[in-house]
């Protein structure tokens, strides 16, 4: 998986709480196990009215933020079921950044193994953020994970914590089987010296 670094982007403020994985991807697209093409389901039914067309007043449906690499959001974030789809669906419509009061557990870990980068900050400071995703196409952000900064549209810095092993595992775009081959020295030591003090155990 490529590493996330650093992006630059527009960013849609959804000034939602409770946000769950149904309305990030809804059950009737849970049928497939592929990441393609998930980003077209992305808050299906608040994108589309009820024959099937575009929404033009969702954020995401308007000409400034059709493209938007940063999700600016409440509390919360993540809800609900443990469904993966709902982060292959915010990554494959093209967000790798979202910025919320706070998230679900298991979204979380969902959307850091698929290279979403997930920043928790105050209310105070979301709501700063929020006006200035209103500027359309000129609330440009860029997000540096290195620094852990937000540089907002006007210059000023924003700085996130986050957790170093997160960082890292962000950083060098590695992936849960990557931390597997790491242990494999001493998973094979600790299987031999099982093998030989209990035999019986391996037929």
């Amino acid at each position: 998986m490529k590493g996330f670094t650093q992006i630059e982007g527009v960013a849609a403020s959804l000034p939602w709480d409770n946000i769950d994985t149904d309305m990030l991807c809804p059950a009737q697209f849970l049928h497939t196990i592929s990441k393609a093409e998930l980003g077209k389901c992305l808050f299906y039914e608040f994108r589309h009215n009820a024959d099937g067309s575009l929404a033009p007043d969702f954020v995401l449906n308007r000409p400034a933020y059709r493209n938007a690499k940063i999700l600016i959001a409440g509390k919360n974030f993540g809800s609900g079921s443990s469904r993966e789809h709902a982060a292959w669906a915010v990554k494959d419509f093209g967000i790798r950044c979202v910025i919320a009061r706070d998230f679900a557990d298991i979204f979380y870990i969902n959307a850091l193994k698929n290279g979403i980068l997930c920043v928790s900050l105050s209310q105070k400071e979301l709501d700063v953020l929020m006006r200035d995703a209103e500027q359309g196409a000129n609330a440009v952000f860029t997000v540096d994970l290195a620094s852990q900064k937000i540089i907002r549209p006007d210059g000023q810095a924003v700085e996130f914590e986050i957790d170093p092993f997160r960082k890292d595992y962000l950083l060098q775009g590695r992936a849960d089987v990557d931390e597997f081959a790491k242990m494999r020295t001493a998973i094979n030591s600790f299987e031999a010296k099982h093998r030989a003090s209990q035999p019986w155990l391996w037929g």
